[in-house]
């Protein structure tokens, strides 16, 4: 079957990545509740996808849409490896060559340490526990 000659064709630009602030993803979240089968509604007039929407409206029935779970920046000191407490005990180059990309944080007591293939989300579950702590 051939296909029909288009007429007219109009390209749609999604622009650049938009950052909402926490108390406008509150307003659009609040805003979607407001009546039955809003969400699309709600979704299409602030400009966002209804699975983002979704997205947030999850995290807020399990709060975690709060002033809490925007980051936080923590001090960080950064220290040779002789000065570090893990060349403190006597390894082999090889041992010395797997440290490379090693980030330790200490946070409430306790001290992580993950490399460079770290899970994000994982590590950020584990960061929040021991906050909490």
């Amino acid at each position: 079957m051939p296909m029909p000659k288009v007429s007219r064709l109009q390209v749609v630009s999604t622009g650049a990545r938009r950052h909402w602030t926490l108390e406008e993803k509150q307003r659009i979240v609040a805003e979607s509740y407001s009546g039955p089968r809003l969400v699309s509604v709600t979704a299409r007039r602030n400009g966002l996808s209804t699975s983002q929407l979704f997205t947030w409206r999850r995290l807020a029935r399990d709060g975690r849409l709060t002033e809490d779970a925007a980051p936080a920046l923590v001090s960080v000191e950064i220290t040779s490896a002789s000065a570090s407490t893990c060349a403190q005990q006597p390894s082999s180059p090889p041992a010395q060559r797997a440290m490379i990309g090693v980030i330790e944080i200490e946070l409430g007591g306790c001290r992580v340490r993950v490399d460079r293939d770290v899970d994000t989300e994982a590590l950020q579950r584990v960061l929040e526990l021991l906050r909490r702590q």
